[in-house]
């Protein structure tokens, strides 16, 4: 059975955020018929779509909790990610992240490499809209 993977970020209930690592089955659906089925798994109900562009040398680096619990699907370039515990992960092109430490410490970022980093984001259906 084919498997999304995808990482988490969030807060425990002292406020110190971590990384969980995760993954979701997908299950055969009729999608789109007469086409053959496809792989498909339910994840989280969403509010809106957002593009998010981080350019080299942005300021993520002061700690920050996320303004909303959000999925990040990385388009262009590459981030580091490190949580209040210290845990540090790069996400590049391709990764996906569920961001939950929507309180506590927080976490920072930086952008890694020489492009400008492009993210398709996904404020998910329990967090304030922008």
């Amino acid at each position: 059975m084919q498997q999304a993977k995808y990482m988490r970020l969030y807060a425990d209930d002292s406020g110190e955020s971590h990384f969980e690592d995760l993954e979701i089955a997908l299950a055969p659906v009729d999608f789109a018929p007469p086409a053959a089925p496809l792989n498909i798994a339910q994840f989280l109900p969403t509010a809106q779509s957002l593009w998010v562009g981080a350019p080299v040398g942005w300021g993520g680096e002061v700690p920050h909790p996320s303004p909303h619990r959000q999925i990040f699907c990385v388009i262009q370039g590459e981030f580091e990610v490190t949580a209040s515990d210290g845990t540090a992960r790069r996400f590049p092109v391709g990764s996906v992240l569920l961001l939950e430490d929507t309180r506590g410490k927080g976490h920072s970022t930086r952008v890694l490499g020489n492009d400008d980093v492009l993210i398709f984001g996904v404020v998910l259906a329990d967090s304030q809209s922008l």
